[in-house]
């Protein structure tokens, strides 16, 4: 994956004044109501370590938490966007999961969204933000931190996963839970390879006739994430605005969490796969504060 900050559409502002941009924000709050306007202008614009030295010049000069203030003042999903913002990125992806994880149902795209696109790097400092919180995630996702290929596993975990699935009669599901969820990715791509050699079906073929449900839905993720991680958020971000089940989670998630990263890529395999750019689709799906913050995420066409 990239470094931060090299495909991104947000990159380090030039010349920045934390101390200005605090006094700038507390402003656009005094009073009655609030200018959304001041915040778009500047958070989109600025890296998240930026953000936490205009969050810490806010502290001295006004006394109060920034988050907290901007909470209070905002509503609906542009609340949403300008407090993930502000969050650093393994605090965000936590927050998010444990979202996801209370009350009486799960929301699937969340853990789908986040387990199967960030690295177990990733994952392990998720997991070290909020201890006690994630714990349900650290069994699953440990060890696939080296890009090492040993050609005998290769052809041993594609067998496992054909003798798991296509050669008998029910799913040993575990099996694929084992091989996806513990390899490093250049081993995964050989793998898939190799399966195909064998059972004469792609991966995702087998997955969709072999299993349902949620963990198809994970298993197919995973699968999306290895071949090509920025067609899947192209894909995530599509269904979201396509009304085709998912929520405005999925696409407040997904431009917070990649605005930093990769969304020029994201981008280019947007309009690539569907014909159209990514702002236009967030044009035409949003409105309001919401829709500007995100097309500022998304750097225009």
């Amino acid at each position: 994956m990239a470094a931060i900050g090299n495909r991104g559409t947000v990159t380090e502002a030039s010349g920045f004044d934390p101390e200005a941009d605090a006094q700038k924000l507390h402003q656009a709050m005094k009073g009655n109501g609030t200018d959304e306007a001041v915040i778009t202008e500047i958070l989109p614009h600025r890296t998240i370590a930026q953000r936490q030295h205009i969050k810490e010049a806010f502290k001295q000069a006004v006394g109060k938490d920034l988050a907290d203030e901007l909470s209070s003042e905002l509503s609906g999903n542009f609340r949403k966007v300008v407090l993930g913002l502000l969050m650093l990125a393994p605090v965000y992806d936590a927050h998010e999961l444990m979202t996801a994880m209370k009350g009486a149902g799960t929301e699937e795209a969340c853990l789908i969204d986040i387990l199967a696109s960030r690295s177990n790097a990733e994952i392990k400092t998720i997991n070290a933000t909020y201890k006690t919180e994630t714990n349900v995630l650290q069994d699953v996702l440990q060890e696939h931190l080296f890009d090492s290929v040993d050609e005998a596993q290769v052809v041993q975990d594609a067998k496992d996963l054909y003798d798991a699935g296509e050669a008998r009669w029910g799913t040993d599901e575990v099996k694929f839970l084992t091989v996806l969820c513990v390899r490093n990715q250049n081993h995964l791509l050989r793998v898939f390879e190799e399966y195909k050699k064998i059972s004469g079906r792609d991966i995702e073929e087998s997955i969709k006739r072999e299993m349902s449900g949620s963990l198809a839905d994970v298993f197919l993720a995973i699968v999306k994430c290895v071949k090509n991680k920025h067609a899947f958020f192209a894909e995530r971000l599509y269904e979201s605005m396509k009304g085709l089940g998912l929520t405005d989670t999925v696409l407040n998630r997904i431009m917070v969490s990649r605005a930093e990263i990769d969304m020029l890529d994201i981008k280019a395999q947007f309009l690539n796969m569907y014909g159209e750019s990514l702002p236009s689709f967030i044009q035409g799906d949003t409105s309001g504060d919401y829709r500007k913050i995100l097309l500022e995420l998304c750097g225009g066409d």
